[in-house]
């Protein structure tokens, strides 16, 4: 097995150090168009080896793609990172050429390889890839659903004084500040209904203090958060590599699920061998498909940046 992270900055090298330690790839090849950066985390990660027992080999490479050659999952994590006070909207104009240049260059050498996307604004950036592609939309996802449900999972746990493990809990929609949609009425701690246990108030404040994790860590360290992101990006990467049939909220194509087409939104998903092996479509209550559909309306004003910059083409 062979797995491409494109993008060795602190997102692209935490989810190669998760790869490594859980040995989901024979090779691992790390990617950067800084001179020496990728070779340099890569050397350091491998010096952790013999303390962490892992056998994976990890490589990394200025700009050669053809070294990602036969790459049966590439993690895509390249684009500028969001500043204090920037909107992932305002990351569009040079994160889409990255992304498209990046996915070109992949597909010369790995045309049968899942991709998943971690770029920001991510569902802009899903759907821009799935356009350019040509790949069937089961071998696209997104990362950011993945992330948002363990923020929520998190802030679920400090009000109910519990192991975020667990919990059942998702999110769906955008992956952005006010674009996501946490779902407060289907989250449960081991079947048990949060509903039941937390009060109205302790409700509002975790799915608010949810909408917002991503903007509380930016204001924090100054820019986006690497650990939970690049979790995200391995665990989905191991649901496909051991084909486990996880249930992880992604962001894929919609084509009528949800009551929306031709858009990428973050849904819950089985991810096996295939990539999307099954769209989890819930049943909403009017207030959540009212919010799913608000956020619809959000990406899609974003997506509409990428046709004004003549880059579905």
């Amino acid at each position: 097995m062979k797995i491409t992270i494109v993008g060795a900055g602190a997102v692209g090298a935490t989810c190669a150090d998760n790869i490594a330690r859980k040995e989901l790839a024979e090779e691992l090849i790390l990617l950067d168009i800084k001179e020496g950066f990728a070779e340099g985390k890569s050397i350091d990660m491998m010096q952790t080896a013999a303390l962490l027992g892992f056998d994976s080999k990890i490589r990394g490479v200025t700009n050669d793609y053809a070294a990602t050659a036969g790459s049966q999952v590439v993690v895509i994590t390249s684009g500028l990172p969001r500043k204090p006070g920037m909107t992932r909207e305002e990351l569009i104009g040079t994160n889409a050429n990255i992304v498209k240049g990046v996915t070109e260059n992949i597909l010369k050498y790995s045309p049968e390889t899942i991709i998943i996307v971690v770029s920001n604004p991510m569902d802009t950036m899903n759907y821009l890839t799935l356009k350019t592609s040509g790949l069937p939309k089961n071998r696209i996802l997104g990362m950011g659903g993945a992330l948002d449900s363990a923020r929520f999972k998190y802030y679920l746990s400090l009000e109910l004084g519990c192991s975020p493990a667990d919990l059942n809990a998702v999110v769906i929609g955008g992956h952005g500040d006010t674009t996501m949609v946490p779902l407060i009425q289907h989250a449960t701690w081991n079947s048990v209904p949060v509903t039941q246990l937390l009060t109205p108030e302790q409700q509002e404040k975790v799915v608010k203090a949810t909408m917002v994790g991503g903007a509380t860590l930016t204001g924090l360290i100054g820019t986006s958060a690497w650990y939970a992101p690049g979790a995200g990006s391995a665990a989905m990467v191991e649901s496909i590599v051991r084909d486990e049939k996880k249930l992880i909220s992604s962001g894929v194509y919609l084509d009528g699920e949800y009551g929306q087409q031709d858009i990428s939104l973050v849904v819950p998903v089985i991810i096996g061998k295939n990539g999307v092996e099954k769209i989890i479509d819930l049943k909403l209550s009017e207030e959540e498909q009212a919010a799913f559909n608000k956020s619809a309306d959000a990406v899609r004003n974003m997506n509409g940046v990428l046709a004004d910059m003549n880059l579905l083409s």
